[in-house]
């Protein structure tokens, strides 16, 4: 993690250890600063006080090494973002005016998506700041995670059922309070699928009935006229004397007959002339037999033109103009579908109304196994985390996880109840924590002071450890309060945290820094104009002298010094 111009530090680099990684320095130095730069990575608000004084931004830049298939690199890369070799790349810039961005591997994005990505990324834990198992629905499912798959298995079956259970619950809804509608609807299907049935209207049968409207309008004129041409074409037998087109083609045809054989071209055209006779003879026919056969009735005409009226009418109203009947039809075929639904609600109410209740008795018997499995897993719990607060300074606290329902006349039946239900089931988890004997056991942000609730949190963090999948804990001024022996406790299950996890601590405890993987210095000098802070990774001689400071308030003391690689010794060693 880089950071530039925020707060006392002008630019630093932070480079934390996969393990334990331990924050130490001055007071004033800017530790607390590391603990505000992560915050700012994870979508925290951005205060413009923050700010070093003369720079026009404060940057913080991190680099999250993560799987491909982690929730949070799943989430960055719906939003746009690309891994960089494993790695997702964040920065947050926030302006000496209040102005704040930020970029997730190389996209810019809305600071939003880095509070979501924070819920999978990092649990922190200090005086001011507490995340993670504060929150009931977390503490449910770290609940759930501990306990495995004797909750596991009837939570999936559960939460199928759940599911099937607002579905169906939807649906008759849906059919019940829309009971007028869907009757109307109903009606108006019947009234038009009976109108279009007395009818009887057949696929293109609008088209035909035009044509012959049209013919049946004209046929005085159009006899007329095949009659006229057919004596045009074949000669008219009340004028004996008349030229028509046949005796014409057949003249021309005998005159080339007659010298065809003289040039086989005119031979052609004399073939090509007698097909021409053929042809006039045939259309002379057809005209004859048109003549012959048009009805010029006008009784039919008038059907047609009702049969047309009553199309039109059904087209109006239940199709369209520019696909005729055909668009009734496919309308009578949608209405009869849809009508058999309609009609078919009694009976679908009655199947659904049974699935209903049948998934609701379903869903009482897993609700209570999910609650007997809570109960046992939450005696265990409070019993190791108890067991842990014992060596953490606090030897009277104990804690207890608190599994209840809420009663709700419109709920599943659990313990002979009526209680409300969720997708994860009927209960409500909460940490409680008594911090000394005759104390009542309270909500465990209610419950303890500052500096108990971060060694509570560390307490759950180690027995949850593998459970929960956040992969990186903070903690600051986790060690508020304690001293001696339990800073050394601090310290050892702070490492056996580290075993499963990235664990980062902000501390003022030698005894705690001393079993870090990594042990950063933040200190500062003072020119006399512009207060500079570094971050510098401690090693060998480096960190016995800070360590020894750390004891003794200076890093020159010879007992100092040995304490300071007693405690290392100490922190490396087997427990």
């Amino acid at each position: 993690m880089r950071i530039r111009s925020l707060g006392v530090i002008d630019d630093a680099v932070v480079e934390l250890s996969p393990g334990f990684t331990a924050v130490t320095g001055e007071t004033g130095a800017g530790k607390t600063m590391v603990v505000t730069s992560l915050g700012l990575l994870l979508g925290g608000r951005a205060d413009p006080a923050l700010v070093r004084i003369g720079a026009k931004a404060a940057v913080v830049e991190g680099r999250i090494v993560m799987r491909p298939d982690a929730p949070a690199a799943l989430r960055a890369e719906e939003a746009g973002a690309e891994l960089d070799d494993g790695a997702l790349l964040i920065s947050r810039t926030v302006s000496a005016e209040g102005r704040s961005r930020a970029h997730v591997g190389g996209r810019s994005v809305p600071v939003g998506l880095l509070a979501e990505l924070a819920d999978d990324l990092v649990a922190v834990h200090g005086q001011t700041d507490q995340q993670g198992l504060l929150r009931p629905a977390r503490q449910r499912q770290a609940l759930d995670r501990y306990a495995g798959d004797a909750v596991a298995v009837p939570l999936e079956k559960y939460a199928a059922a759940h599911r099937r259970l607002r579905a169906v619950a939807g649906e008759l809804e849906e059919i019940t309070t829309r009971a007028r509608e869907r009757a109307q609807e109903a009606d108006l299907l019947r009234f038009g699928l009976d109108e279009i049935a007395a009818v009887e209207p057949l696929s293109g049968e609008d088209t035909e009935l035009a044509a012959e409207a049209e013919r049946l309008g004209h046929a005085e004129s159009l006899s007329s006229a095949a009659q006229v041409a057919h004596a045009a074409l074949a000669g008219n037998v009340e004028d004996p004397e008349g030229v028509d087109a046949g005796a014409l083609v057949a003249g021309a045809h005998r005159a080339l007959e007659s010298v065809r054989s003289h040039d086989p071209a005119l031979g052609a055209l004399a073939e090509r002339i007698g097909e021409l006779g053929i042809l006039l003879g045939d259309v002379a026919g057809e005209l004859a037999g048109y003549a012959d056969d048009l009805d010029a009735d006008p009784l039919r005409l008038a059907a047609v033109e009702e049969r047309r009226a009553a199309l039109t009418q059904l087209i109006r109203k239940y199709g369209s103009a520019e696909n005729g009947v055909d668009s009734v039809l496919e309308w009578a075929e949608h209405g009869s579908v849809r009508l058999l639904e309609l009609d078919g609600d009694d009976e679908r109410i009655d199947e659904l109304t049974a699935e209903r209740d049948g998934l609701r008795l379903e869903l009482s018997a897993l609700a209570q196994a999910l609650t007997d499995a809570r109960n046992e897993a939450a005696t265990r719990f409070a019993s190791a985390v108890t067991e842990e607060l014992a060596s953490l300074a606090m030897p009277h606290a104990r804690v207890t996880i608190d599994v209840r329902q809420t009663e709700d006349p419109e709920g599943v039946e659990v313990g002979g109840r009526l209680v409300a239900y969720g997708p994860s089931g009927v209960d409500e988890v909460e940490l409680l924590l008594a911090p000394h004997p005759g104390a009542q056991p309270r909500p465990i942000a209610k419950g303890a002071s500052g500096g108990e609730l971060s060694r509570v949190m560390l307490a759950v963090e180690v027995v949850f450890a593998g459970s929960d999948p956040v992969p990186t804990y903070l903690f600051d001024e986790v060690d508020a309060g304690v001293g001696g022996k339990a800073a050394v406790e601090v310290g050892r299950r702070l490492a056996k945290l580290a075993k499963v996890a990235q664990v980062v601590v902000v501390t003022h405890l030698p005894q705690v820094a001393a079993f870090a993987d990594r042990q950063l210095l933040v200190e500062k000098t003072n020119d006399g104009s512009v207060t500079r802070s570094g971050v510098t990774v401690l090693e060998g001689e480096a960190r016995i002298r800070e360590l020894s400071r750390m004891l003794a308030g200076h890093e020159d003391s010879a007992s100092a010094r040995a304490h300071a690689e007693e405690l290392l010794a100490a922190a490396r060693s087997p427990e």
